[in-house]
């Protein structure tokens, strides 16, 4: 059988107005047994359809801020949004969800998720939510910052088997009221929450830490990168 494609969304550069891709995303997915494939940045429909009919699942990366728009609030002076991005997204996500496609969202990937679904976010953390977590590290990336407490009950722990991870960390904004169909799945040591998830759906998880920096060396990235490839490739199974 082939390998899943993996739709991944693209990271875009204001200055240099570009698009770009951090590796990690992309060896990820490779050393899970998938192929990935960056999306362009537009949002017509008919053409975003018409990629996600090759794709077997659907990352939702890291970048820019989300807009407050979203979760209808006035952005922060600090906040820095794309609504390219937000636009497009909020198109693949739906018709990821109305086709029940596998999801997985990292760091800006599980605000967008969120905040699309109807929750809403902390614009910024050191504004908003006073906390000794260290929440925005210093490089190298792929070093764990602080802890992580996986729900019993949740499809994270079901992949990991464990109840507490150390995780990295790289981000201001952050989720605050889950959206009413997703679940919490792991939370950081102050309370914040660090993954979510969508029941019934064959495949949506969003964690707030960065498995695309730390997969070399973190066993549960890799699973977390597994888990969703094989979810791909369930999809591909029955096609």
């Amino acid at each position: 059988m082939s390998k899943p494609i993996i739709g991944v969304m693209p990271l875009w550069d204001d200055e240099k107005e570009s698009m770009w891709m951090l590796p990690g995303y992309f060896d990820g997915i490779i050393q899970a047994g998938g192929t990935p494939v960056m999306f362009p940045l537009i949002s017509d429909e008919h053409e975003l359809y018409r990629l996600m009919d090759i794709c077997d699942g659907i990352l939702f990366t890291g970048g820019h801020d989300v807009s407050p728009e979203l979760y209808s609030e006035k952005p922060f002076e600090n906040v820095c949004s794309c609504k390219m991005r937000d636009d497009m997204e909020q198109v693949v996500l739906k018709k990821a969800i109305e086709t029940d496609k596998p999801v997985l969202g990292i760091c800006r990937g599980i605000q967008f998720i969120n905040a699309a679904l109807g929750g809403t976010l902390y614009q910024d953390l050191p504004t908003q939510y006073l906390t000794e977590t260290d929440h925005h590290q210093q490089p190298p990336y792929d070093i764990p910052v602080h802890s992580v407490d996986i729900l019993k009950d949740s499809a994270l722990y079901s992949c990991l088997n464990v109840d507490r991870i150390q995780v990295n960390s790289y981000h201001h904004q952050a989720v605050k009221d889950v959206a009413p169909c997703l679940k919490v799945m792991a939370t950081a040591d102050d309370g914040l929450v660090e993954g979510i998830y969508l029941p019934e759906h064959r495949f949506l998880w969003a964690i707030q830490w960065h498995p695309e920096f730390s997969y070399l060396k973190d066993e549960n990235s890799q699973k977390i990168f597994k888990a969703f490839v094989d979810s791909g490739r369930s999809v591909k199974s029955m096609i």
